[in-house]
């Protein structure tokens, strides 16, 4: 997924393939802007909207990645791929999230059920997590080592060190019959993200509450929070070091995307600075630390798709921009950002294999495609 950690040091300079389909950026001596085609494990089929079999999902410290590759869950030092070591050939997967000290969490799939496993680089085995529950895979970790996700019995979680440690409570005003249907993100201050979503039908009158909101769960302590819902239900993804807040809006049958943003100190609603001029649909999936890069997916509904999906990134306060492709043609999305100004996800090259790529020096290659 998609975590923003906070990478140590100067940008690393790294070996890779410069695109011809996006706008030609200068380098200099610290920062080679370009796409890095990582290495790869078995299949590298792409299918829009099914789980993805090759791709970067975060960014550690220096030139580790993590993700997934082959459908197995991987991680990557420079462009050189490592599977997790996994006791069964049958099991896919994928890494999630890893930290500032190389501690990673990722989700399992196995006989029509998923579980979470943490898992250090060079590591003889995982480390499962108790009762957990990967399905919806989302999962994150922070720099103190802390895993959130959710529980098998469908309650928001953390782990520490391999076991259970606390259950994320419902916010108190979030009304009947309200549940945490995912937890999304940690921060190294403990503020944890995820959503709760509302079901119920009033005995007297008949009328029907239903809706989704996010929920942030402070590091200090403090009670849950319920935060302004957007125009229709949202998805809250990341969180930074601030508490700035990203995500998307959706409306129609999960196709209809608006990227959103929650600004600290998140007590109004949340603010679109649009998408793509050469899309109508966009998702932020990841925010940096503390540089506030974010990053995401423009799209078309999947019944007219006039362009291929397309990385994006908007820096700061400034406007949405696409990141250049693999290939003319190709589709292409980003799901991690670290504060070294590098964007991890997967793109399709000009044999329409899905490859994991990274694009280094980012922020510079970033460019309005026009409409």
């Amino acid at each position: 997924m998609r975590r923003s950690i906070s990478a140590a040091g100067a940008a690393i300079v790294l070996a890779g393939l410069i695109t011809a389909a996006g706008p030609a950026v200068a380098a200099d001596a610290k920062c080679a802007p370009k796409i890095q085609v990582l290495g790869t494990i078995g299949n590298e089929s792409y299918a829009r909207d099914v789980q993805r079999s090759q791709g970067v999902f975060d960014l550690g410290a220096g030139d580790l990645a993590v993700g997934v590759s082959g459908y197995r869950p991987a991680y990557w030092t420079g462009t050189t791929v490592h599977p997790v070591p996994l006791t069964d050939p049958n099991v896919t997967g994928q890494v999630l999230a890893v930290n500032a000290h190389g501690l990673m969490v990722g989700v399992l799939h196995h006989f029509g059920a998923a579980s979470l496993f943490t898992y250090r680089a060079g590591a003889a085995a995982i480390t499962p997590l108790p009762d957990s529950d990967g399905s919806d895979l989302e999962a994150d970790i922070n720099d103190a080592g802390y895993v959130v996700s959710r529980s098998g019995s469908g309650i928001g979680t953390v782990w520490k060190d391999g076991q259970k440690v606390r259950d994320l409570p419902v916010p108190a005003d979030a009304g009947p019959e309200t549940r945490i249907t995912t937890v999304t993100g940690i921060n190294n201050q403990g503020d944890i993200l995820g959503m709760a979503t509302q079901d119920y039908e009033v005995p007297e009158t008949g009328a029907h509450l239903e809706g989704t909101r996010p929920v942030l769960w402070p590091g200090d302590g403090s009670a849950a929070r319920l935060l302004a819902p957007a125009v229709n239900d949202s998805y809250v993804q990341d969180l930074d070091e601030s508490r700035r807040i990203v995500g998307y809006d959706w409306a129609g049958p999960w196709h209809e995307y608006q990227p959103l943003v929650w600004e600290p100190p998140l007590t109004g609603p949340a603010t679109s600075p649009g998408g793509l001029s050469s899309h109508p649909y966009a998702t932020f999936e990841a925010i940096s630390a503390t540089t506030n890069v974010s990053v995401g997916t423009a799209k078309f509904h999947p019944d007219e798709m006039t362009r291929p999906d397309q990385a994006l990134l908007r820096a700061g306060s400034g406007p949405v921009k696409a990141l250049p492709r693999l290939a003319a043609g190709g589709a292409s999305m980003a799901d991690a950002v670290s504060d070294a100004d590098r964007v991890g996800g997967a793109a399709v090259n000009a044999k329409g294999k899905l490859k994991p790529v990274i694009w280094t020096c980012a922020t510079r290659q970033a460019y309005n495609p026009g409409s």
